[in-house]
């Protein structure tokens, strides 16, 4: 196999140490290599100053009549527009902000409990999160029927497998982009043409994907999309993307004095406004990084945020393929088992994260051990019951799962193989 070739500094100006630098909390004693991604990425400067700018200066509610209160309006305003750049949604009234996105697939499993009809087949999978497997098993007692689209052999989806489980009841496929356990990406777009074709709507689970590819809700051709903004290198939220006209007829919970609209009757109370002016600045971060690439000509500047988000994702994806081939091998040449994608030609088809297991050494010794020697590493069942069935893990013990993400690096990654090259020997 030909291992990719490192970025060109003269064609993708994307270091790391430039970056690494941007986030303080890579630079804390005692030293660690953060390897637990998945579970929430790290902040950037900006996003700790955006969210005490908010606190400091408009740490008031919306809605009133004087300066500080119309600032927070404005604010999130601005912040829907920004996701919805980085989404490429057609309109940022799509956009609705709340806590996270467990909370925002029960509010779209609870309007869609209430559109069933005859088409009452729900289709989800034995790859994602339990959070979009549970909300919808919720629906069984309102007489829905869950129609399960299984992994292979392989640990991975087939789009193929899809095909047969659509029918005239079909009301949703709800699946995930990326899992957030074993890192390989679902081809969505296909899913969303099946889907379609039999009358039903998708809902993504974005969560995982985000930090590391381009999202785009249009080529995707789904219906509704989740994500939370602390994978994304935000605080703690999250967002709901849905299209217009059907948010406009989504049964919701709200207020009376609330209009039957989006994106004000998707967000039932108050959501933390400083976070979500975080993660704005965290959208202008991933936008940073794209106006600092240069294009076809010199110091060429972006068309737009969204060719920004375009240039600076892709930059990361690119980038992010080089950290998969030196994990896998580092993986395959301690004798790991690794779970899902991997082959190192298939590179296209995972982000940066690693479900794996040692022979005869227990992940919670391998996160231990790894902890001891400063890698920050997870061990569990990574919230995905069915997953670990499925891979022939107890519940108990589960997996590793090392996730990655751009602030990486080859060397952290050589840190880590010679712990788990240690550990294989007995030292």
């Amino acid at each position: 196999m030909t291992k990719p070739q490192l970025l060109d500094p003269q064609t993708v100006n994307f270091s790391c140490d430039r970056i690494r630098s941007l986030f303080p909390a890579l630079h804390e004693e005692p030293r660690l290599v953060f390897f637990d991604n998945g579970a929430g990425a790290q902040i950037p400067q900006g996003v700790f100053d955006a969210i005490n700018d908010h606190l400091l200066h408009r740490n008031v509610q919306r809605g009133g009549r004087y300066a500080r209160s119309m600032e927070v309006d404005d604010a999130i305003t601005r912040a829907r527009k920004s996701v919805a750049a980085l989404i490429n949604a057609r309109d940022s009234n799509e956009i609705a902000f709340g806590m996270n996105a467990t909370s925002f697939l029960r509010l779209l499993s609870l309007a869609i409990g209430r559109t069933l009809a005859t088409r009452n087949e729900i289709v989800v999978t034995d790859l994602d999160h339990e959070a979009n497997i549970a909300t919808w098993l919720q629906l069984e007692r309102e007489g829905a029927r869950i129609v399960w689209w299984k992994m292979r052999e392989d640990n991975n989806l087939h789009v193929e497998d899809l095909a047969p489980l659509l029918t005239s009841k079909t009301r949703l496929v709800a699946c995930t982009v990326a899992s957030h356990a074993l890192g390989s990406i679902v081809d969505v777009a296909a899913v969303a043409r099946l889907a379609h074709a039999a009358g039903a709507e998708v809902a993504l689970d974005c969560v995982h994907y985000a930090p590391h590819a381009l999202i785009d809700v249009q080529a995707f051709d789904c219906d509704y999309l989740v994500c939370s903004g602390y994978k994304i290198f935000g605080p703690h939220m999250g967002f709901m993307w849905g299209r217009l006209e059907l948010l406009n007829v989504l049964p919701t919970f709200r207020e009376d004095f609330i209009p039957d609209a989006p994106p004000g009757k998707i967000e039932a109370g108050t959501f933390i406004f400083e976070n979500v002016a975080g993660f704005a600045a965290a959208i202008g971060y991933l936008e940073s990084l794209g106006s600092s690439q240069r294009g076809e000509e010199e110091n060429a500047a972006p068309a737009s945020r969204r060719a920004a988000l375009v240039r600076g994702m892709n930059s990361i994806r690119e980038y992010e393929a080089t950290l998969s081939f030196e994990m896998l091998e580092v993986l395959q040449s301690a004798g790991a088992i690794v779970y899902g994608v991997h082959d190192t030609a298939r590179l296209a088809e995972r982000v940066p994260t690693f479900c794996f297991r040692l022979p005869n050494v227990a992940p919670a010794i391998v996160t231990q051990t790894m902890s001891d020697h400063g890698v920050g590493i997870r061990d569990g069942h990574m919230y995905a019951p069915r997953l670990m069935k499925r891979l022939g893990a107890s519940l108990e013990t589960g997996v590793n799962r090392a996730s990655l993400v751009h602030y990486n690096t080859l060397e952290e990654i050589h840190e880590f193989g010679k712990v788990l090259s240690d550990m294989v020997r007995g030292e």
